[in-house]
């Protein structure tokens, strides 16, 4: 399926399993460059190395912890380096643990919007 989205670029955050790796999959398919993002190195390079291998894409790997401000700040700093810009913006760091809805406490969903939300922001 052709998207349009060849020639964009694209980060993709808490991208080196899970959902957050299926989207940077799908993006790479699609002809979009690629920054991949998780707080593993290794992990992050074996990642980037079966996507570009599997697509063909450009795809670079900035392995940072989004928690702490600066994090963010550095993940968006080394895409633009990489690519020159930013088009879209994947915020896929985490959630709640798994469950069901009711059993989680506020102060836990709270915690989950600072890791998604507050993190990339």
């Amino acid at each position: 399926m052709d998207l349009g989205l060849k020639g964009r670029v694209a980060v993709v955050a808490g991208s080196s399993q899970g959902l957050g790796r299926a989207i940077a999959d799908a993006l790479a398919a699609e002809g979009v460059d690629l920054v991949v993002n998780s707080r593993s190195a290794d992990k992050l390079a074996a990642v980037r190395d079966e996507i570009v291998k599997a697509t063909g894409a450009n795809v670079e790997a900035v392995a940072v912890d989004l928690t702490p401000a600066q994090g963010a700040a550095t993940l968006i700093e080394k895409a633009e380096a990489a690519f020159g810009k930013v088009d879209i913006l994947v915020t896929n760091t985490g959630g709640p643990p798994a469950g069901m809805f009711e059993d989680h406490s506020a102060e836990v969903w709270r915690d989950a919007m600072a890791q998604n939300f507050d993190s990339v922001v």
